[in-house]
């Protein structure tokens, strides 16, 4: 008997970066563990901006991504489950038309991870499952009157986030007419088996630096969507730690920024050079000593409990984790292998705290990877939720 049918409809094609890539990658790999037949779907009917790495343009065709799609999904042993329509061209990469149609009319739960990818239709009897990866933003929006959100997401029969604590006491998130579910990121273990350590090895991160959409005003207050504001809190990490780092991030668009990090120790580096393949993002990640990052600021003054995908890969990959606090501690635990700091003083504490024992920390950075990110255990128990 043939193993059911779910589809994952996401966004990669797009995007063709290794964040997204894995992402995706990470939740096919999973539902297969479970003997599930997980196909991906993309299209860009609904949204159809594509980025193009090698030239940094957004409003394009998406050829690089579909090549990009291709390939990564070939590696995998997907090379026959991923199908992306081009609405604008009426064109399917992956699987034809016809096949297209078949998976989508065949399968019994679609996921749909964020609302940037809507199927064209929904069958009867179908289980449409929604999972957000923008805690806290995605709440406000519809707490705020963003009617189109509201709809899309009235046409799901289930809802999770990524933000654990959202729908607790700890979170001042508005829950609307929707209950939230909690759930986390998924994580194949067996793709992130660690190197041996680098003593050398310096402090990363990938990402963005000066996101300036989307702020929010609620409740009176401001929620900034710019990570650059909680990065200037530690500027003084390298001087304070004797540590190095090295971010993957685009300071370069702001010139005085970069002068400033560079000033204070930090050596940024392009996160499209690091992204732009997938298999050289996972050994960026790698080949780190370990993740020092922070959060938007909406999640950290809202407390929703956010922890990201690639921080995950890097407990994976066995390297020690210190990110900003985002009450992600009630549901992970903290101060070994993984920190979740405040200040200054908190980072400073956790940078030595691995130095004395790097092995330990290590050790117990992939432990919490085995024991909490586990695709086969998160998303068996989000299955089991439906």
């Amino acid at each position: 008997m043939s193993a059911d049918k779910i589809v994952l409809a996401g966004y990669l094609v797009r995007c063709p970066l290794g964040g997204y890539a894995w992402q995706v990658l990470h939740y096919l790999t999973g539902l297969r563990a479970l003997g599930l037949d997980p196909y991906f779907y993309e299209d860009t009917a609904y949204y159809a901006d594509c980025f193009d790495p090698a030239t940094g343009n957004m409003h394009v065709s998406p050829d690089a991504g579909v090549a990009f799609a291709a390939d990564f999904f070939a590696r995998f042993g997907f090379a026959d489950h991923w199908m992306f329509w081009d609405a604008t061209r009426n064109r399917h990469h992956g699987l034809d038309a016809d096949r297209t149609a078949a998976v989508l009319n065949e399968a019994r739960v679609v996921l749909t991870l964020a609302p940037v990818t809507r199927l064209p239709r929904r069958q009867a009897g179908q289980l449409a499952v929604f999972i957000d990866i923008d805690p806290g933003f995605t709440q406000i929006r519809v707490a705020q009157g963003d009617t189109a959100l509201s709809a899309f997401l009235a046409t799901h029969d289930r809802h999770f986030t990524i933000g654990e604590n959202i729908g607790t006491p700890a979170c001042g998130i508005p829950l609307e007419h929707i209950e939230w579910l909690p759930t986390r990121q998924p994580l194949a273990l067996e793709l992130w088996t660690p190197l041996p350590a680098e003593p050398t090895a310096a402090y990363t991160t990938i990402g963005r630096w000066d996101e300036q959409r989307r702020d929010l005003h609620f409740r009176g207050e401001v929620f900034s969507w710019r990570k650059r504001v909680e990065w200037m809190k530690f500027l003084d990490l390298p001087a304070r730690t004797g540590e190095a780092f090295t971010p993957a991030m685009d300071v370069d668009k702001v010139p005085a920024d970069a002068t400033l990090l560079q000033d204070h120790g930090w050596h940024a580096v392009d996160p499209i050079a690091v992204s732009r393949d997938a298999l050289a993002y996972r050994d960026f990640i790698r080949r780190s000593k370990g993740e020092f990052t922070v959060a938007k600021d909406l999640n950290v003054r809202l407390r929703t409990g956010w922890f990201s995908d690639r921080g995950a890969c890097y407990l994976a990959a066995g390297r020690p984790v210190i990110t900003q606090d985002t009450g992600f501690e009630s549901v992970l635990p903290a101060g070994r292998g993984l920190f979740a700091v405040r200040g200054m003083d908190d980072a400073v504490a956790a940078f030595a705290s691995i130095a004395a024992d790097y092995s330990a920390h290590a050790q117990a950075a992939r432990g919490i990877a085995e024991a909490h990110f586990d695709a086969r255990r998160v998303l068996a128990d989000l299955l089991r939720r439906l």
